[in-house]
């Protein structure tokens, strides 16, 4: 089975917006996401975008603009030499108690079935506390970026659950520690 590194969206890839990103002209890459994109590419890991999007239930974007921006960001990081080989969307709002938004692993759990992926040795890095709680909740090695959300959810999420998540900077710096630990296995494994 293939392992993945699931991606957020908002605070992760791109500037996160209170009033959400609407349209490709409010999608704005972070500094240095292009390029660990790129280096992220070169490894044998299945790059997979997950994000809540519930302004889409909420009246506030359609669908299609929604899938108009993955479009475009995909491109953008192929362009780039990166590459995202999946993109999963929950469109729910939280009242609406659906199995798919995280802080529950529904989003990993489709991905891990239609992409044939052990979520036990793959990652997931996210700017939320809810982030941290997919990734346990399907097994998966969560990373916290300190871009978007993850420095306020910083404390929430370390009297949560200390001890099993790892804090980076950012994307980039995520992109690192996922890397070397890779290599680190290939050693091992050599």
């Amino acid at each position: 089975m293939l392992r993945a590194v699931f991606i957020d969206r908002d605070g992760v890839i791109c500037h996160n917006r209170a009033d959400y990103v609407k349209n490709w002209e409010e999608f704005t890459f972070l500094p240095g996401v292009l390029t660990a994109l790129t280096r992220l590419a070169a490894s044998d890991l299945v790059v997979v975008v997950i994000t809540n999007q519930s302004a889409i239930n909420r009246g506030q974007v359609a669908g299609a603009v929604v899938d108009d921006i993955h479009r475009r960001m995909v491109a953008a990081v192929e362009a780039a030499g990166g590459r995202v080989d999946a993109v999963y969307i929950c469109p729910h709002r939280p009242d609406e108690d659906c199995l798919c938004r995280k802080p529950r692993p529904g989003l990993l759990q489709q991905a891990a079935v239609e992409l044939g992926l052990d979520l036990t040795r793959s990652f997931v890095i996210g700017d939320a506390w809810e982030d941290i709680q997919a990734a346990l909740a399907a097994g998966c090695r969560p990373y916290l970026v300190l871009t978007g959300r993850g420095q306020a959810q910083r404390g929430r999420a370390e009297r949560e659950a200390a001890g099993r998540f790892e804090v980076v900077r950012d994307l980039a710096q995520a992109v690192d520690a996922i890397l070397a630990t890779d290599a680190g296995r290939r050693t091992q494994n050599g």
